[in-house]
Formats: structure tokens, C-alpha cells, sequence
């Protein structure tokens, strides 16, 4: 059974039965996608380490091989979570009274009973590791194949070096997919970055995907460090306007990039990020982030002032997950999605999400079923508000 799609109204909001508005914040994230649940590091040699994805309890194993595999984490005897289990060889064993699985969820062993008459296993969900992450394939396992993994080349260019950050942010995952892609808040950073003024070149929208380009004029206070040396600049420096770096924000859904390139095409800043809902209500979200920074000439000057960038970027992503956690609170506290936008890229972006995503609790429809035929936006002059 599929869960019911959203329908269009006459002004184009998407609502879940005819004359009811949906609410974006009440949106679940669509399961049919690969998913980052941890880090590589996270999950250690003959160890079982418990995730959640969306309230279901999901147990990643990494065998004395070092193959990683999920299960959801529940032995089939007793339902107690296998991640409390013991990694024997290939398979995982249940703390309990020793039942064992292997990376197929088939419970393989029953140390009292023998092998001759084995009950079913328990869920097994497709697994890859890619670029420092365990990623899981959360929905239907026969789609996985189907479905487009996520490009991670910079992560893994020896021309980038790659910072790896993430932590869990109290609010609904869309909260943090407007954060990034509205420059427009640069405001909130003005004791980071000083006084800086986006201006949208344009955006573009596909099936499944939205994207705008950004430049940026600096209106007062000093280029920070941090800032530089993303940019490959001399402090202080102000190119004239036909060497502005172009900042290009898409939502590929489910995940989102930040790219950065200069006048000559050269992509020196490339950031990927992920946002796992942890608990059912979708609440809460684990950011999973990739920010790969082009080496210079002189390779060795980025590595020396690394700890700055770190120190800046996370004080840029304090500030962030600060608002979006506030943005939460007064959806809680109203009831309802008040929000009242007037960015046209902001406003693609919350249908886009709506259209991919499926209502709270209707897990089950597949992306493409009915959905709408997307046009492609041509590059337009789009004036911040």
C-alpha cells in the first residue's frame, strides 16, 4: 500500500486531502534514499554500534573481516537490541542467550537447539561505506540498486583536504535545508564575518533537485581568517566585481551541497551534508558533513592553519544550529507552520521537500508515484528581500 500524495491547491501549496494545508514540519523524510547513520571510526573492528534512523533502531556491525553490515537491532527470540551483542567472526550474537546472525539478518545458530530447525531472522538493511561513512539504505531493499548514491569525489581527492563535523540538532531536518540555502542570513553572522550582503544570480529546479548561485559584497568589518583561507585569499583583498567567487547552494534530494568556485571555474570550497532524522516525530536530526577545502600551492599552509578554519566554521555552525533550534521551538509552541516567506528559492525549496518527502507516519510511498512533472527554472535575476 502507498501512502496518499500530496494535491495541489489553486495557488500551488501542496496539501495531503483537498482544502487542508500540509505542514512542512510535519513532513517525514522519504526512507527510499542512502543514508550516513555514523562514522567509519564509530563503528570499531568486531563491534556492534546502535543507530536510529526515523525511531527504528538499526545495529551496524563491523566484522573481524572489517566488512560492515545493518540489522535492526533486535534479536528475534527475546526483542532485546543485538548492538548489546557479541561480534563473532562474520556474524553478530545476541547477549542473551547466544543466538546468532549473520549479514543477511538469517539467524544462523541457536547454541541449545542446533541448526536443524532455525526460526526467521530479523531485518536486513543494504550497506556501504564510503569516504569515512556507514551509509544504510533505509527503505524498500529492493530498490537500493535503483537509487543514486551521493558523489562524494572531493572527500576523497588528495587536492582537497576534508574536515568531517557533524552533531545533532533539535529541529525538523527542513529547518536546516532553508538554513543553508538562504544566503540571505548572513546577518545572523555579522559578529563572525562582519557585514556581508548576498545577492541571488539565479536559481534552477529539476525533478529533484533546486539550486541558486550566490555572490557576496563586503558592506563593513574585516575579512576574518577563516574566511581567507577558504576563499585562497590574502586578508584584506577585494577582488573587483568579475573576480567574484560564486557560491552555488543545491538541495539534491535528500542531501545538500555548498560549492564554491572562483572566475576561473576552479571549485575551491566543496561541502556535502546529510541530515538523519533520529526519533519518530523527525525532531531531532544528526548532521553528517563533509567541507573539503583545495589545497594551495604550498600544500603545507593549509595544514598549518587548519585549527583556524575549524575554529571559525564552527562557530559559523553554532550560530546556525542555534536559530534552526529556535525555529523549532515556535513551530512547537504556535502549533502550526506560520512561516511567512517571500524568497522565491526558499519558497521552490519547501515544495520541493513537501513533494519528495511523505506525510508524518505514511511511510511507504515511493518517489515518482504520481508526483509532479518539474520544469526547469531558467537563471533569473532574484532580488533578496
Amino acid at each position: 500500500m502507498h501512502a496518499a500524495l500530496p494535491q495541489g491547491d489553486e495557488d500551488g501549496a501542496l496539501t495531503d486531502t483537498p482544502g487542508s494545508p500540509r505542514d512542512l514540519r510535519r513532513t517525514d523524510i522519504h526512507p527510499d534514499h542512502w543514508y550516513p547513520l555514523a562514522w567509519s571510526g564509530e563503528v570499531k573492528r568486531g563491534r556492534a554500534h546502535a543507530v536510529r534512523f526515523a525511531g527504528d533502531p538499526i545495529v551496524l556491525v563491523r566484522t573481524d573481516s572489517g566488512h560492515v553490515f545493518a540489522l535492526e537491532d533486535r534479536c528475534a527470540h527475546r526483542q532485546v537490541p543485538l548492538s548489546a551483542g557479541v561480534v563473532d567472526g562474520e556474524s553478530i550474537r545476541c547477549c542473551y542467550h547466544g543466538w546468532t546472525y549473520d549479514c543477511t539478518g538469517r539467524c544462523t545458530d541457536i547454541p541449545y537447539l542446533g541448526r536443524e530447525r532455525l526460526p526467521n531472522g530479523v531485518r536486513a538493511y543494504p550497506c556501504r561505506e564510503e569516504a569515512g561513512l556507514v551509509f544504510v539504505f533505509t527503505g524498500d531493499p529492493q530498490r537500493a540498486a535503483a537509487v543514486k548514491f551521493p558523489s562524494l569525489v572531493s572527500a576523497t581527492d588528495k587536492a582537497y583536504k576534508t574536515r568531517r563535523f557533524g552533531r545533532e540538532v533539535k529541529c525538523h531536518y527542513t529547518f536546516m535545508h532553508e538554513n543553508l540555502m538562504d544566503m540571505n542570513h548572513q546577518f545572523l553572522h555579522r559578529r563572525q564575518m562582519g557585514s556581508m550582503r548576498a545577492r541571488s544570480l539565479g536559481r534552477r529546479r529539476g525533478e529533484d533537485w533546486i539550486e541558486v548561485d550566490y555572490t557576496f559584497a563586503r558592506e563593513a568589518g574585516k575579512q576574518p581568517i577563516g574566511e581567507a583561507l577558504v576563499f585562497g585569499q590574502k586578508r584584506g583583498e577585494k577582488p573587483d566585481a568579475s573576480q567574484k567567487d560564486v557560491m552555488t547552494i543545491r538541495t539534491d534530494y535528500p542531501y545538500q551541497t555548498l560549492k564554491i568556485r572562483t572566475k576561473d571555474d576552479t571549485m575551491v570550497m566543496d561541502l556535502w551534508i546529510a541530515y538523519v532524522p533520529l526519533d519518530a516525530e523527525q525532531r531531532t536530526n544528526r548532521t553528517f558533513g563533509l567541507l573539503s577545502i583545495r589545497r594551495p600551492k604550498i600544500s603545507s599552509l593549509l595544514d598549518v592553519a587548519w585549527p583556524l578554519l575549524v575554529w571559525f566554521t564552527e562557530r559559523i555552525f553554532k550560530e546556525d544550529r542555534w536559530i534552526v533550534e529556535r525555529e523549532q521551538e515556535a513551530h512547537d509552541r504556535q502549533g502550526a507552520d506560520h512561516n511567512h516567506e517571500v524568497f522565491p528559492v526558499i519558497n521552490e525549496l519547501r515544495a520541493l521537500l513537501m513533494e519528495h518527502g511523505v506525510p508524518h507516519g505514511a511511510a511507504g510511498a515511493h518517489p515518482g508515484d504520481g508526483r509532479r512533472v518539474h520544469r526547469i527554472v531558467p537563471v533569473q535575476e532574484v532580488p533578496a528581500p
